[in-house]
């Protein structure tokens, strides 16, 4: 695996490659070479934190405008699994996962739940790598961009009542959610579908029932807006 184009586009230059390699193996890659290789798993818990504690840093610190609970809804539209895998699809992350035969027949370089564990892991092998520092540095410049966009809508954050009300501007009836689940009850995954009259307007995955919801809201609103335009 040609790792240095993905150093390149990440912005770090690993001093210990074997931990970026590390967090492009998926747990289906790990089962079918037993003793091989390590998952990403514990990196992508790390990763996590190190993306709250600086996604939370640059919000207070850059806003110094909004109230506490602005600052907590800019923070929810980047740490999300619907925003880190389009930071991944940036990076082109899907290329380079290592993956099973089965998951990635079934187009696993495009789920949105592998690819942000695996850009979370990201995190978590540069903060290792480089220090607090880096992941910084890291988080800022893919993230931060994100951040300044999300900050002019902060209104239309919460999705869900955001679909709510264009709904009944436009004399239609309100969203009906189908939330579903997969995976161990410590590391779930969950995804939601809107219906609005049986139609089905968006889906969404999430690490929460709610945010799932949201994830779907936010598609289904936007297809809606788009009709409109």
């Amino acid at each position: 695996m040609d790792l240095a184009s993905l150093q390149d586009r990440i912005g770090h230059e690993f001093a210990d490659l074997s931990l970026l390699r590390r967090a492009m193996c998926h747990r289906s890659w790990v089962a079918e070479a037993p003793g091989v290789e390590v998952s990403n798993e514990r990196l992508e818990f790390l990763g996590d934190a190190v993306l709250g504690w600086v996604v939370a840093d640059l919000v207070f610190r850059n806003y110094a405008d909004l109230a506490e609970g602005a600052l907590t809804d800019l923070r929810k539209s980047v740490v999300n699994a619907n925003a880190l895998a389009a930071v991944a699809n940036d990076l082109e992350l899907g290329e380079y996962l290592l993956l099973g035969r089965g998951e990635d027949a079934a187009g696993g370089r495009r789920k949105t739940s592998i690819l942000s564990d695996a850009m979370e892991a990201v995190l978590g092998a540069v903060y290792l790598d480089g220090g607090r520092d880096a992941a910084f540095d890291a988080v800022e410049r893919l993230f931060e961009p994100r951040l300044d966009a999300a900050v002019d809508s902060l209104h239309r954050l919460d999705y869900k009542s955001a679909l709510q009300e264009l709904l009944a501007r436009e004399g239609r009836p309100g969203p009906d959610y189908k939330v579903t689940s997969t995976g161990p009850d410590h590391d779930k995954t969950f995804t939601a579908k809107v219906l609005v009259a049986k139609q089905l307007l968006g889906r969404g995955e999430g690490r929460s029932k709610k945010s799932a919801e949201q994830a779907a809201a936010a598609a289904a609103y936007e297809s809606l807006v788009d009709e409109t335009v």
